[in-house]
């Protein structure tokens, strides 16, 4: 079989952030086009997907919300595994939900179980640039920039969930590095397997 034929098009995009920040107002306005003033906590975690094309490739978006609540981190390992791509979300009015963005960031790491965590693509997301007119913002765009490039330069969007504002653009770049990193780590399985089949080969009987 050729192996260049068996695309697998499904990719895990895994949303993290503190509580309050937006992550699911994101995905419902990104998947549904919707947006709610109730808020309603994530309990353990969800997902959502969407069909989009990337380039010529029909590409489908699974994407987990997590809870925010430092409870539930105990189910990261989990859901966190075989992620193509991890989205960081903070508050552009409150300070702490940047702080946290380490923590996030280290643990999505630690408990992901990566083949290679320097190479690993996370984007950035600045949430409710809408609030008050901008006039309630605490963390500047210098300083996240500048934190996405101490971090081996991440993509960096500003968001409204509730507007809209840059949703689709943050999720299309989303999309697309989760496509490269997946691709890249196809030709990593490729050659375990490869190597698997051989030493298979070269052993008589059942492989069992």
């Amino acid at each position: 079989m050729d192996v260049s034929h068996r695309k697998r098009t499904l990719l895990k995009v895994i949303v993290l952030g503190d509580s309050g920040v937006g992550k699911t107002s994101l995905m419902n306005q990104y998947v549904y086009r919707k947006f709610s003033l109730q808020y309603k906590a994530t309990i353990g975690a969800d997902f959502v997907t969407k069909e989009i094309q990337v380039d010529d490739k029909l590409v489908t978006l699974q994407i987990w919300d997590t809870a925010g609540q430092e409870r539930f981190h105990s189910l990261g390992a989990a859901f966190y595994r075989g992620a193509d791509c991890c989205v960081l979300v903070y508050d552009v009015n409150i300070h702490k939900t940047f702080d946290t963005l380490n923590n996030w960031h280290d643990e999505f790491l630690k408990q992901g179980d990566m083949n290679d965590p320097e190479a690993f693509p996370f984007v950035l997301l600045g949430n409710k640039v809408d609030v008050d007119g901008g006039n309630s913002r605490r963390v500047t765009e210098k300083k996240a920039r500048d934190w996405c490039a101490s971090r081996g330069n991440i993509p960096y969007f500003e968001t409204s969930a509730k507007e809209g504002y840059n949703v689709e653009e943050a999720f299309l770049c989303v999309a697309k590095i989760a496509l490269e990193n997946e691709h890249e780590q196809d030709i990593y399985f490729r050659g375990i397997s490869d190597a698997v089949s051989e030493a298979e080969q070269q052993r008589s009987g059942c492989a069992c």
